[in-house]
């Protein structure tokens, strides 16, 4: 399989990365990046582009199988809703609208739990209308994440972040029932799961939550896809 990833210098998009270029069904990775990556692989293709112009990477995308979005804005309260909008809405669904041009048969995205079109939530709102506006551009497979808190090896972000590291994974096992998908996720369970999601054989749209996650790095569990 030939993947063209957005976002693959993030925190998820990485750990994708990293989990894509050890599969030896993967034929090469072509990364659309902003700047060069210390990752170096025989598979690993790498791009230098502007993320948010789709004319800088378009000539890229044609002959690949499927395409992964993990862009983002890494600390949405510390930019202005203006930039967010444009990186993590506008620059995602144009990578999206380019890559249906290009004949891409499956799309995956990064998103938020709780994202809804109609949300309060300027941040969920976006996500929301993001994921429908993709949903609607007639993917052979669209394939949306929807995690809750990302926990990372290490704190990226300074005092904030470092209190949810320590305190979310002691809430997670409260979380039950309907809120289980609220449940904080390991970037590196995240990025593995979205790595296998390529190689299941289903068709449509499907939305995978906290308990996707798990079962989807576990080939002996099955997975009821989420249509």
């Amino acid at each position: 399989m030939k993947i063209v990833m957005l976002g693959g210098t993030g925190a998820v998009g990485g750990e994708v990365l990293k989990a894509l270029l050890a599969r030896d069904d993967v034929g090469h990775v072509t990364a659309l990046n902003r700047r060069m990556m210390e990752t170096a692989h025989a598979k690993l293709r790498v791009q230098i582009v502007d993320v948010c112009e789709p004319f800088s990477y378009a000539q890229y995308l044609a002959t690949h199988d499927a395409a992964i979005c993990t862009l983002g804005v890494g600390q949405p309260s510390k930019v202005s809703r203006e930039e967010f909008r444009q990186v993590d809405h506008d620059a995602v669904l144009a990578f999206a609208t380019a890559c249906r041009a290009a004949s891409i048969a499956h799309f995956e995205l990064l998103g938020s739990v709780a994202s809804d079109p109609h949300s309060r939530n300027f941040y969920l709102k976006s996500k929301g209308e993001l994921r429908e506006a993709i949903a609607q551009l007639g993917f052979a497979r669209f394939s949306c994440f929807q995690p809750s808190m990302l926990l990372t090896q290490t704190n990226r972000y300074g005092f904030s972040q470092g209190v949810m590291l320590a305190v979310w994974p002691i809430l997670s096992p409260l979380l039950i029932g309907p809120l289980q998908k609220y449940r904080g996720v390991r970037v590196e369970t995240l990025g593995t799961a979205m790595a296998n999601n390529l190689f299941r054989t289903c068709i449509g749209t499907e939305t995978h939550h906290w308990g996707d996650f798990t079962h989807l790095n576990n080939p002996q569990v099955p997975l009821a896809d989420n249509q």
